[in-house]
């Protein structure tokens, strides 16, 4: 619901600065602020930071309360999270603060790219974005997770040598095994495969080491490690790569054909940024099904992988019991819910797929539906 909400406050904003011609006021504001502080050779860049800058507050403003609502009270109302609103806050903060760093850098580069080539400029600017995916991908658990979350090695010894063991069988280099402190903010327990090529790395969260069996941790990273060797993450990359580029192209022809409509001076006017988002967002939107679909079908292919890989079909049923109680995931939603919000498959699916792999095991457990009033949440792992 909170997503929905927030989807909706985003969409609703860009359309009503497109269609309104308030966009070019925001703009011509910008401007106005950028002219006595900026030479003339850097107007423009000044021009287009602050105008990110003002379209990005007024979005964050709108959506500060269905932020908190599914950030903040909803965690607590379910006692999924310790974390006290101050530092809460703060993370939030930091959040934004990384978050208003890509905009400017992805803004910069999409309206370079429309400069230097204004027919065919969502190629490279598709293009560029896609470096971008893989190079975040690449240094995020080394530059982007110590900003939120204390890490340290796993101290753990026999858990950590039979972690590195399972990634060495499966062939999958990592530099090692480590701890995170969610504890500090959450309840919720996970472990994960985090990096590519250089920087990858086993992470368990320290929630995930005080309550579960050495078994269950491994059979959970036995599935992250499926993702790694069957090459989800790059296919996924691919796969999103060109969803923006479809985008892109979709924006390219929406600008030229209501730009000077719309008040746009011109295919590059940092005004159309609302314009250029939706267009390429309705795109992505529309393949939503389509993404979470190939999604579910990879989580099952690691489900298989890991069981076959631990021969502990037992140990995964319980992990995936216990990850789905305590992060609150619904057994079994409803087919339009997985259908628009599910990239897992449900809770109980999982389950009754591991007991029927593990042969004279006990038949699948019955289902139970999520209470209606909290988020749709398909699986935990």
């Amino acid at each position: 619901m909170a997503a929905t909400l927030s989807l909706a406050w985003t969409a609703g904003l860009l359309l009503a600065l497109a269609s309104t011609g308030a966009s070019v006021g925001l703009r011509t504001w910008a401007a106005s602020l950028a002219e006595p502080i900026a030479p003339d050779l850097w107007r423009d860049a000044a021009t287009l930071i602050l105008y990110v800058t003002m379209l990005g507050a007024a979005l964050v403003t709108g959506g500060a309360p269905t932020a908190f609502y599914s950030g903040f009270a909803l965690e607590r109302r379910y006692a999924l999270s310790n974390e006290p609103f101050r530092r809460w806050l703060r993370d939030e903060v930091e959040s934004l603060g990384v978050a208003w760093l890509l905009a400017i850098v992805l803004t910069s580069v999409l309206y370079g790219c429309i400069r230097r080539w204004p027919d065919g400029w969502w190629l490279p600017a598709g293009g560029a974005f896609a470096l971008m995916v893989a190079g975040l991908s690449h240094v995020g658990p080394v530059a982007l997770l110590p900003l939120f979350y204390r890490v340290r090695p796993l101290q753990q010894e026999t858990l950590q040598a039979r972690l590195l063991a399972l990634a060495e069988r499966t062939g999958t280099p990592v530099l090692g095994a480590y701890e995170w402190s969610a504890s500090e903010k959450t309840r919720k327990a996970n472990a994960a495969l985090a990096g590519l090529m250089g920087t990858r790395r086993i992470l368990v969260s320290d929630t995930m080491l005080r309550e579960y069996s050495d078994d269950e941790i491994e059979v959970v990273l036995a599935h992250e490690l499926a993702h790694h060797v069957h090459g989800d993450l790059w296919k996924g990359m691919v796969f999103e790569s060109a969803l923006v580029l479809g985008g892109l192209l979709a924006a390219s022809r929406v600008l030229r054909a209501w730009g000077a409509s719309a008040g746009l001076r011109g295919p590059d006017d940092v005004a159309g940024l609302p314009l250029l988002v939706l267009s390429a967002g309705a795109v992505v939107l529309v393949m939503r099904p389509v993404v979470q679909a190939i999604s579910r079908a990879s989580e099952r292919r690691a489900d298989r992988f890991a069981i076959e890989l631990t021969a502990n079909p037992m140990a995964f049923v319980s992990a995936i019991r216990r990850l789905g109680a305590r992060n609150l995931a619904e057994e079994q939603p409803s087919r339009v819910v997985q259908w628009i919000f599910c990239d897992h498959p449900p809770v109980g699916d999982r389950i009754a797929a591991a007991q029927a792999f593990n042969r004279g095991g006990a038949p699948p457990i019955p289902a139970r539906r999520g209470e209606a009033d909290r988020e749709h949440t398909c699986s935990a792992v």
